[in-house]
């Protein structure tokens, strides 16, 4: 069989909406695939050769990715040491504490004078400046280890066919169109559709959440969906990659991780708040615990200046 490359030398891509190619992937959308004509179909419009891949050369590699985007996604600005003190400065419990130790240095200084009433109040203001610092340094530390770790991980080599040939190209070089080779192991990476494989098990948990594996077979035309950020989990398969970079699941998830939640990413978050559930019960046990000891104090106060007075006038 003929390569694309001999049949198509010159060519224009179809007029295929990136956006509904995408949509119809991340939705499993199944009816749309029938309409394209099932996964063969959508290699058809895609002038892919489900068994020798694109023509690969710098002039289809530029279309594809003017067209359908880079497997690339945009790298937030680095957060700086001050974000961070600001951050855990803000937090719920720190709050609290601040507030305790502004009452105990108020409370302190007019009860003993500010030459010996400050050291409550300032043990207080010491603590929570050193919880802030801890806090803060170690956040900023993680942070750039993630960065450094992040560029070395996510450039992984991965195994395309193009123009009849097999070859190995960094992931960032995946177009839409590209017939990926998956093994047990492989994360995915891109979003695409099954080709032809055997005993194909993916594993969706960073995605979802769940732990159990995904089996996508395509003989019977159930699921043949693969998502960007998956892995193998078991059997091997070859993949059309229909969209990539911030046009797959992945890059949705994480354009808006801040706003909507995983419940891989809920299960962890309600963790993180039982323990700032925690702190915070203990910050409002202290607050409690200084009022009542100063109105125990201003009750002690105005009865002995109330028995002073009545023992006065009598």
């Amino acid at each position: 069989m003929a390569s694309l490359g001999s049949n198509l030398p010159h060519y224009d891509l179809p007029d295929i909406d990136p956006t509904k190619l995408a949509e119809m992937v991340k939705e499993r959308d199944e009816v749309g695939l029938r309409r394209f004509g099932g996964v063969e179909g959508v290699a058809a419009a895609l002038l892919v050769d489900p068994q020798h891949g694109i023509l690969g050369n710098e002039d289809d590699i530029c279309r594809r990715r003017d067209k359908f985007g880079s497997n690339t996604y945009p790298n937030p600005p680095p957060k700086g040491l001050l974000y961070f003190v600001l951050d855990a400065s803000m937090d719920t419990p720190i709050l609290i504490l601040l507030a305790c130790a502004a009452l105990s240095l108020g409370f302190g200084i007019q009860e003993h004078g500010p030459t010996e009433g400050w050291y409550e109040g300032g043990t207080i203001f010491v603590a929570v400046f050193l919880v802030i610092s801890v806090s803060a340094l170690s956040s900023l530390r993680q942070e750039r280890q993630f960065d450094k770790l992040s560029k070395i991980s996510n450039n992984i080599k991965v195994d395309v066919a193009r123009d009849g040939r097999r070859q190995k190209i960094s992931i960032f070089d995946i177009v839409v169109g590209d017939v990926v080779f998956l093994n047990i192991g492989d994360q995915i990476p891109a979003d695409g559709l099954f080709l032809e494989g055997h005993s194909m098990q993916v594993d969706e948990s960073s995605m979802t959440g769940e732990s159990d594996h995904v089996e996508v077979e395509v003989d019977r035309r159930r699921n043949p969906f693969l998502f960007s950020g998956s892995k193998v989990a078991d059997g091997y398969a070859r993949m059309l990659v229909t969209s990539v970079g911030m046009n797959t699941a992945w890059g949705e998830m994480m354009s808006s991780k801040y706003n909507e939640w995983t419940p891989l990413q809920a299960r962890l978050d309600k963790l993180t708040s039982f323990v700032e559930k925690v702190g915070r019960a203990v910050a409002y046990l202290v607050l409690v615990l200084l009022l009542i000891r100063y109105i125990v104090y201003a009750v002690i106060f105005f009865l002995l200046f109330f028995t002073f007075c009545i023992s006065y006038l009598t």
